[in-house]
């Protein structure tokens, strides 16, 4: 695990992939050091993308978990909860950071391999995706010319057209097999070399992607279901990171929150969503995502208790914050351990994808997949089959095809992309529909946030390519 650090390090310093502001590459001279890398390999450049892949999701989690109510500040106001603006330039240079490194496997890879150039290609669009799900417009077209500090800003719907334009050309290229260089399995930190299984990967980032334009109307339900049906057929195929150089970055959170950091505390609407509090069923699933609450002297101490965003820890006082007394992201879940992979795209969140897609046109087959979707979450979460099939059998769940709604679907699919930043994208197509879901106590806008301000770091680097700003309630052009 520390030799991939070490690759990362590598291609960060002797390898040139140097970032500044919105992407753009500049080089570095070179030392005459005989022992530097000055060429890295295909292998190298593999371990880094997928290593920051995983980690790269785990920031775009954690900067919109507080919009979709996954997670609450045990502070009252801090502003991640209350939709004050944040400076997110680090987690904006990190992107074009991973991307940077992505770029130059797709150069090395476009003449000796399909298999490494096809990953190349989804790569680069699943972190464009999350820039453009979080800004809107962004630098791409002009991002990685080492010559132009102050690339334009390819629009919107021009960057959502490039995501799918690489996805399309990453599953041509995987869809090959007789590539002469093929993929290291030591190296790929995802799929562990499996080119069926990133060209899988590749139809799932696909109907993610055609699915997040439910709203608009060149919304095409059909080609979402022709992606699914090419995609996963079983958890055994989800695309998850998990070689890390200590632990998982969640479980970090959750140890550190044990030694009094304080972060990872979920939310009241999450917490309620699961302890039969909003929907009059105990979900199995919390108990394999948090622990219960330390119980003090009071036998009628909830077990399952969330912060309110906005509010901050409330229980308890004065001892708020230093005792167990709300829940937390916990290391001892299957989802959040240390050696859990950070997870990218599911079997799951795809049985959920499929069934909003047939929604409209095959109930049936719609609720079935609704169906196939909790159970293959609470599979992935160790529920005890029991449990699970007590769950599905809940009237308020096991609705039939006539009764199905997207309430339900988006409800189910809530927990299952528990801390994945497509919960946020997902959050919004849904306008917010959670049942109970309200907006944070004390919020300084007057309504749900719907996008992210462009960093300062690159207001002050390319200030005279960055959109003129928005308010943070202002949609992206598929969130009409």
């Amino acid at each position: 695990m520390r030799k991939i650090s070490k690759y990362t390090f590598i291609l960060a310093t002797a390898a040139t992939l140097v970032f500044q502001s919105c992407g753009k590459e500049y080089f570095d001279e070179l030392s005459a050091n005989p022992n530097q890398v000055n060429v890295p390999t295909l292998p190298a450049l593999l371990a880094t993308a997928t290593s920051k892949a995983g980690l790269r999701t785990f920031d775009a989690g954690n900067v919109v978990n507080p919009y979709v109510q996954y997670t609450a500040n045990p502070a009252a106001g801090a502003a991640s909860d209350i939709y004050e603006t944040i400076d997110f330039t680090g987690t904006w240079d990190a992107m074009y950071f991973a991307m940077a490194d992505i770029n130059e496997m797709k150069k090395l890879a476009a003449s000796s391999s399909s298999e490494y150039l096809g990953v190349a290609n989804l790569l680069l669009a699943y972190h464009l995706s999350i820039v453009n799900n979080f800004w809107g417009a962004a630098p791409f077209s002009q991002a990685f010319d080492p010559s132009n500090f102050t690339p334009k800003y390819d629009t919107d719907q021009e960057i959502y057209a490039t995501t799918l334009k690489l996805v399309d050309e990453a599953i041509a290229e995987l869809s090959k097999t007789n590539a002469t260089i093929k993929l290291a399995a030591g190296s790929d930190l995802i799929h562990k070399g499996d080119r069926a299984k990133w060209l899988m990967t590749a139809y799932a980032i696909k109907a993610r992607l055609l699915i997040k334009a439910s709203k608009t109307p060149t919304f095409n339900a059909a080609a979402v279901l022709t992606a699914v049906a090419n995609s996963y057929k079983s958890n055994a195929d989800d695309a998850g990171m998990a070689t890390f150089t200590l632990r998982n970055s969640w479980a970090q959170v959750s140890r550190n929150n044990a030694s009094l950091t304080l972060g990872g505390w979920l939310s009241e609407q999450f917490i309620d969503h699961l302890n039969s509090k909003t929907y009059g069923v105990f979900d199995p699933r919390l108990p394999k995502l948090t622990d219960p609450t330390s119980v003090p002297t009071n036998a009628n101490y909830p077990k399952w208790i969330g912060t309110v965003n906005g509010a901050g820890n409330r229980l308890n006082p004065p001892n708020n914050n230093t005792v167990k007394d709300e829940n937390y992201i916990s290391f001892n879940s299957p989802w959040t351990s240390d050696t859990s992979p950070i997870l990218l795209v599911t079997f799951a969140e795809l049985k959920f994808i499929e069934a909003e897609a047939a929604f409209a046109t095959d109930k049936q087959r719609a609720y079935a997949a609704y169906l196939a979707g909790i159970k293959a979450n609470m599979d992935k979460l160790e529920v005890a089959a029991k449990d699970r099939d007590d769950y599905l059998a809940q009237l308020s769940v096991a609705v039939g095809a006539s009764n199905l709604t997207l309430a339900l679907i988006f409800k189910e699919k809530y927990v299952a992309t528990y801390l994945n930043p497509e919960a946020w994208t997902d959050a919004r197509r849904h306008n917010y529909g959670y049942k109970d879901f309200g907006m944070p106590v004390n919020a300084v806008l007057p309504s749900y946030i719907r996008r992210l301000d462009y960093p300062v770091g690159e207001r002050s680097k390319n200030g005279t390519n960055v959109p003129a700003a928005s308010v943070r309630t202002t949609r992206l052009w598929w969130d009409i």
